[in-house]
């Protein structure tokens, strides 16, 4: 589903745009829902909500699309994806999310799911992100190593016109001494 074609995204089940459930729907496999649910919907697979679809419950699937419209929670650990026509009023917590510019969403996202580092080690997002500089923290450690650059620079040129001037000096007392002599 969501631009992958295999086996797993074939839907199993369909719940035509006639059909009204009462109750918790549960479905191991995917499933397109165009009817009206009143429950909780959990299906292991992905699931298409398309744009007539109205879900009064949760909703638990791999990944979803969702059309129609949902009032409950969203947990979608692949990927939350809403359509244009869709309408969602509650929470989504997902890796992934999608939202188009017209779809209409009330809640709050926690992109916070755990996810596997390099090592196979799971780690939630918010540990990947913290291992990570943000923009302003990175952009202030270059000016501060740029300064401190500037720093000795500056050092160094003071510490070499020293030297120039303390050499330069008994030459010119030399010259001078030379001077008053004759």
């Amino acid at each position: 589903m969501l631009g992958k074609k295999n086996a797993d995204t074939k839907m199993s089940t369909l719940i035509g745009a006639g059909a009204e459930l009462t109750g918790d729907f549960t479905l191991d496999g995917s499933a397109r829902i165009d009817g009206k649910i009143g429950g909780n919907v959990t299906v292991t697979g992905n699931l298409i909500l398309g744009a007539g679809s109205i879900v009064t419950g949760d909703v638990q699937a791999a990944s979803v699309l969702i059309g129609g419209e949902v009032t409950g929670n969203i947990t979608a650990p692949e990927k939350a994806e809403l359509t244009a026509s869709a309408k969602v009023l509650g929470d989504i917590a997902t890796k992934v999310i999608v939202i188009d510019e017209h779809a209409v969403f009330q809640g709050k996202i926690d992109m916070n799911q755990t996810v596997p580092d390099r090592k196979g080690k799971a780690r939630t997002a918010k540990a990947v992100r913290a291992g990570r500089k943000s923009a302003k923290a990175a952009i202030a450690e270059a000016l501060k190593e740029v300064e401190e650059e500037e720093k000795r620079e500056n050092q160094e040129t003071s510490q070499t016109a020293e030297t120039v001037e303390k050499t330069e000096t008994p030459a010119a007392e030399t010259t001078a001494a030379n001077t008053s002599e004759a």
